[in-house]
């Protein structure tokens, strides 16, 4: 069995399936977010230099999620960050808002390793529960 917490890649046919674990919701978005950048550079490298304010309000939980991952490619996007550090500072009871801060620096290929570009969150797949063991288990795709 995975750990509680952590991530993983999972098989896909034509994307990324990421499975993110936590032990709270916090933690298990918390890992979602650094599996995502995963996917996209090895963020030991990335360095916790820039912080940034994130608070995202969906309709339910699961738009949260989406909202949570996409606010944070923009940043990749607009601004050329990359991100290693990820608190999720709060999440209401509903699942409706989410209030976090992340930190990382400018994308910079001499330093960092450029994988594959994840182009953006899906809704496919997406399942947010708690096991029988208290772990908190997030499984989306990404469309790369």
């Amino acid at each position: 069995m995975a750990s509680c917490p952590g991530f993983e890649f999972l098989d896909h046919t034509a994307d990324v399936l990421i499975e993110a674990r936590g032990r709270t919701q916090e933690e298990a978005l918390e890992q979602a977010a650094l599996a995502v950048y995963e996917v996209m550079t090895d963020t030991s490298r990335v360095r916790p230099l820039i912080p940034v304010n994130i608070v995202v309000e969906g309709m339910d939980l699961y738009n949260t999620v989406y909202r949570w991952i996409e606010e944070l490619l923009v940043h990749t996007d607009a601004d050329g960050l990359v991100f290693s550090i990820f608190r999720v500072c709060g999440l209401s009871e509903d699942g409706t808002r989410l209030e976090a801060r992340v930190w990382g620096e400018r994308f910079d290929p001499s330093r960092h390793e450029q994988r594959t570009i994840v182009k953006a969150m899906t809704y496919s797949q997406i399942e947010f529960a708690q096991d029988q063991d208290g772990c908190w288990r997030l499984r989306f795709v990404v469309d790369i």
